[in-house]
This record gives C-alpha cells, sequence and structure tokens, in this order.
C-alpha cells in the first residue's frame, strides 16, 4: 500500500489523521434558510465519511448571517440554540463515522456576498468586484469596532462546532472571502492599522486565528486555507504568501492549505479570470504536471514546518503519490470528483489510476467554445455553469444518496437559481 493510505498524517497539535487524503472543502447549499444542518447536509457527509478519506473538511460555515457565500450555508454567528446545537452534532456524527476526522471550514464571505443577501455588505475597504452583471452590491468598509467583532464571531463559532463533535476547524483565508480581501492590496486600501503594509494587512487574519485558538485550547486542529497568490495585478503576491505562513506557523497554525485565485480570477477552479493572470515569482518543479499549486507548495516547504495540503487538479493516483512522498505536500484535497464518485479515496486505495473528469465535457459552448478568442465573459459564464452541475450532484446526494448522472448544465443552472431564490425569500 503507497503512502497515500499507509501513513497517517500526526499534526502539531497531537491530532492525527488516519491517510493522506482529504474531501476538500465544497459549497453544499444545503442548509435551511435560517442556516441550520439538515438531514440532507449529514446524508451526504455520511456517505463522504464511508469513502474513505482521512479527513474531511466541511463547506463554508458563515459566522454573520447577512453575508453568506451563497444561500443555503450553515451559519453560526452565536452562541447555538439547542435545535442548532443538535443539528450541528447530527452533522458531525455523521461526517466522522467511518473514524475520520471531520473539520468545520469557518468563512465570512466580505464583498463577495451576493446583492440578494446583502446589498451593502461590509469588506476591508469600499472596493467592488470588477465582475459584470450586478450580482454584487456596492461593499461599505469595516470600522475597527466591527473588525473587532468579527473576530470575536469567529471565536464563537469555532467553539460551536467543537462542542457539537467537529473534529477540528478551518480558517477560510483564500478564494477572495473577507480575510483574503485583509490581504491583498486591491480590495484592501485602508489607511489605518488594518492597512498599508503587508504585516498590517494580516492582523485580522492573525487575530482569528487567535480568538479561534482561544476558543478551542492547544489540543484541538486549527487550520488555514490561504493564497499562494491571488494572479492579480496588484493582488496578494506568492511572496507575501510565503511570509504569512511562516507568521501562521508560529501563531500555532497545524495545517496549511495552499490555493488560489478569487471570484475575479478564478484560478482555483481552473478557469479564465476577467483579466490577464498575474504570474507569479516561483520556480517550476519536477512534479508531476497536474496539479494548480504544486509548485507553490514546493517553495513553501522550504520556508516552513507546519504540514501543507494541496487541493485543486489532482486526478492521478500517481501524482498525488509523488506530491506526497517527495515531501512537497503532506495531504492530498480531493474535491470535484467527489461530487460524482463518493468514494474516490477507496477506489484509488483499490487501485484505480485516475478519477474521473467531467469539466470538458460539460462545457456550455463545447464545439465553438475555442473560437470566442478573447471573450473572457462567454468562457467565466461556461466555466461557472459547469461549477452548478457540481452543485446539483451534490444537491442529489445529499437527497437521495445517489449522484444525478442525467443532469444538464442547463438544468443545474435553473435548479441552482431556483434554490437561491426560494432561500432567500422573505
Amino acid at each position: 500500500m503507497t503512502s497515500l493510505f499507509s501513513q497517517s498524517l500526526k499534526l502539531p497539535c497531537g491530532a492525527e489523521l488516519p491517510n493522506r487524503l482529504s474531501k476538500a472543502a465544497m459549497t453544499e447549499g444545503l442548509a435551511t434558510a435560517d442556516g441550520v444542518p439538515t438531514d440532507e447536509l449529514a446524508r451526504l457527509y455520511g456517505l463522504w465519511s464511508d469513502g474513505g478519506a482521512g479527513m474531511l473538511l466541511s463547506g463554508n460555515i458563515l459566522i454573520d448571517k447577512d453575508h453568506l457565500e451563497r444561500p443555503g450555508n450553515v451559519v453560526i454567528d452565536r452562541p447555538p440554540s439547542q435545535e442548532m446545537h443538535d443539528a450541528l452534532a447530527r452533522w458531525a456524527t455523521a461526517g466522522k463515522r467511518n473514524g475520520n476526522q471531520f473539520w468545520a471550514q469557518i468563512s465570512h464571505a466580505g464583498r463577495q456576498t451576493q446583492k440578494i443577501i446583502n446589498a451593502h455588505p461590509k469588506a476591508p475597504s469600499a472596493v467592488k468586484l470588477g465582475l459584470p452583471g450586478g450580482q454584487f452590491g456596492e461593499p461599505v468598509a469595516l470600522t475597527i469596532d466591527e473588525i473587532e467583532d468579527i473576530v470575536e464571531r469567529f471565536g464563537v463559532c469555532a467553539a460551536a462546532v467543537k462542542e457539537a463533535g467537529f473534529t477540528g476547524v478551518q480558517v477560510h483565508a483564500a478564494h477572495g472571502y473577507l480575510l483574503s480581501q485583509f490581504l491583498s492590496p486591491r480590495s484592501n486600501q485602508r489607511t489605518d492599522e488594518y492597512g498599508g503594509d503587508l504585516a498590517n494587512r494580516a492582523r485580522a487574519l492573525l487575530a482569528v486565528v487567535a480568538s479561534v485558538r482561544a476558543a478551542v485550547g492547544p489540543d484541538f486542529p486549527v487550520a488555514v486555507k490561504l493564497n499562494s497568490a491571488d494572479f492579480q495585478k496588484g493582488g496578494f503576491a506568492f511572496q507575501e504568501s510565503l511570509q504569512v505562513a511562516q507568521w501562521l506557523q508560529q501563531a500555532s497554525v497545524d495545517l496549511i492549505e495552499i490555493s488560489g485565485g478569487t471570484y475575479e480570477q478564478p484560478k482555483l477552479l481552473g478557469m479564465t479570470g476577467m483579466e490577464e493572470e498575474e504570474q507569479q515569482d516561483v520556480a517550476q518543479s519536477t512534479m508531476m504536471r497536474e496539479a494548480y499549486f504544486v509548485d507553490f507548495a514546493v517553495a513553501m516547504r522550504e520556508k516552513v514546518s507546519v504540514p501543507l495540503m494541496v487541493t485543486g487538479g489532482f486526478r492521478q493516483r500517481a501524482a498525488m503519490e509523488q506530491a506526497i512522498e517527495s515531501g512537497s505536500a503532506d495531504l492530498i484535497g480531493i474535491g470535484r470528483p467527489m461530487c460524482v464518485m463518493t468514494d474516490a479515496p477507496n477506489q484509488l486505495m483499490s487501485g484505480l489510476s485516475e478519477l474521473p473528469r467531467y469539466e470538458a465535457s460539460l462545457s456550455l459552448f463545447p464545439k465553438w467554445l475555442g473560437w470566442l478568442g478573447n471573450l473572457k465573459i462567454l468562457r467565466a459564464m461556461a466555466g461557472f455553469s459547469v461549477q452548478y452541475w457540481y452543485y446539483g450532484q451534490i444537491d442529489a446526494i445529499g437527497r437521495t444518496g445517489s449522484p444525478d448522472l442525467g443532469l444538464t448544465v442547463f438544468e443545474a443552472t435553473k435548479q441552482t437559481m431556483a434554490l437561491q431564490k426560494k432561500l432567500t425569500k422573505k
């Protein structure tokens, strides 16, 4: 048996993951309109637990009902009621029933809150997302008191998920959500102690990590999802990410997951953004060319000893094994394949050499997409519609226990829009 399955991972806090595969965080949209976990969410995670991963990461659990990543998010913005605690506990029990770890990803969407939820979301600065379509509102700059309140909310949320039975927590500081917005000089144009140089831009993230650690204690896993870069001109760059990673290690973080991109530049999805991608100063490794962020992990490993998780693009078992055995990654995240093949880790363990790929066949414009030249908005639309197809698979597994491979991209997009409207209807 290869190191993917035979080696456990001991974390600095003392907790241990039984193998080197993790179900990556993916948004579910299966909570009630009030943010309470449902039986569908528990069914989904029970099946993923049975699938053999050493650790599962939840999708975004939001710390503020007015700043959701999407309608249907779980929300913990105050000490939970008994009903909420019981629902969280059922979800946690299902998600760890196979002896794996189950960590809660906690987040605040900031300016990446859709207008249907909040027309004027709070953000580090009043800098609107550079996306067409009017989906996102005009952000309002946070006051210092509001920042301090958000820091406390992260601690409240972390304590609640620990009490409910989750075995770890991940602070989401990537993909253009609030803490990522603080890190980026494009979205953070503050002139106080939370803006300007990197130390100030990282202040909110480090305060959140301290709040979470104080809430859960020294023996409970605390992870951070961090952009390797935003891949945007003038944005958060890789050399800055290296420094933040070192600060996170000093702050007693147990795991750093390396990702990248924002809604404006969705590198995390392997998609074309609305502007030219900003290249980063990182050497290409000799690793098998598959995963999006593996070169950044190789470079980061030279600066930190904290365990690193790499997610994005992995499909071949040989590439996963190479990443682990070379020491460039300590944990491999699997995302989209598990929306269809819930037991992907067990399949790999049984000898499967490559996980399924659906993206190309799902394109909205499969025959003439290549003729579109620089019409990036159409390519972006196609990419996000494919993402809705994966939303549809998650929804189907939660409701019925099985994916719906007959679902079309058009049907999935319509279904997603209808569900969002239902969940935001007052």
